[in-house]
């Protein structure tokens, strides 16, 4: 999927301690901004072994904050909004002098939605692995899922009034019937984090660059 990329998006830099081993991506759901996930790279990597970025979308919509894509329903992108932030959101992770292969990629709602559609879409490199907060696997024209292998973290809030259970659950599922290596969480909450969930990540995300 090719949209016109035009100029970088806004976005925060986290850097590595050291000569990062990786990169790790963040991106907020709706109406937020940059600025809101990333208190968490820390929380995440607490020992900055990854070079870390959170970007903003591209979009201001009422009610207000940033947008990566126009919502006409639940579960279906609006194609020409998310075929720009998807090509933006692609031009970043290209730009940050870390391989794709080494760079995990996650967000919160809407920005659990670009995550898969970075990590799954045809036209990209595997990245090291995606982690989805309460979104889902978008279903837009020009953008397919490919049933690549993959290490993924999918958590979702079972009352979440926002973006169905039942949509996390389906990503779990065409992840396993794919081969991914898959870690699933469901937790009795809304359209949140879980704070448990982030308390978990940090070995997830370890495991991931160390092969233990």
């Amino acid at each position: 999927m090719r949209g016109d990329v035009a100029a970088p998006l806004d976005h925060r830099v986290r850097p590595a301690a050291g000569e990062p081993e990786g990169a790790l991506v963040l991106l907020h759901g709706r109406g937020a901004d940059e600025h809101d996930l990333y208190g968490l790279l820390d929380l995440i990597d607490p020992e900055r072994r990854l070079l870390g970025l959170t970007a903003g979308g591209p979009l201001a919509l009422p009610p207000g904050g940033r947008h990566w894509y126009v919502v006409p329903r639940v579960g279906f992108p609006d194609p020409p909004t998310f075929a720009a932030s998807y090509d933006r959101l692609a031009a970043l992770l290209d730009a940050t002098g870390v391989p794709v292969e080494r760079t995990v990629v996650g967000g919160f709602s809407q920005g659990a939605v670009m995550s898969w559609a970075l990590a799954l879409g045809p036209d990209r490199p595997a990245p090291a692995g995606v982690i989805a907060l309460s979104g889902f696997i978008p279903t837009v024209p020009g953008w397919s899922f490919p049933g690549r292998p993959l290490r993924a973290y999918i958590a979702h809030g079972s009352h979440d009034p926002v973006i169905s259970v039942d949509y996390g659950r389906e990503a779990r599922d065409r992840l396993q019937d794919a081969g991914a290596d898959v870690t699933y969480r469901e937790s009795p909450i809304a359209h949140a984090i879980d704070p448990a969930v982030l308390r978990e990540l940090p070995d997830w995300l370890s495991r991931g660059f160390t092969g233990s």
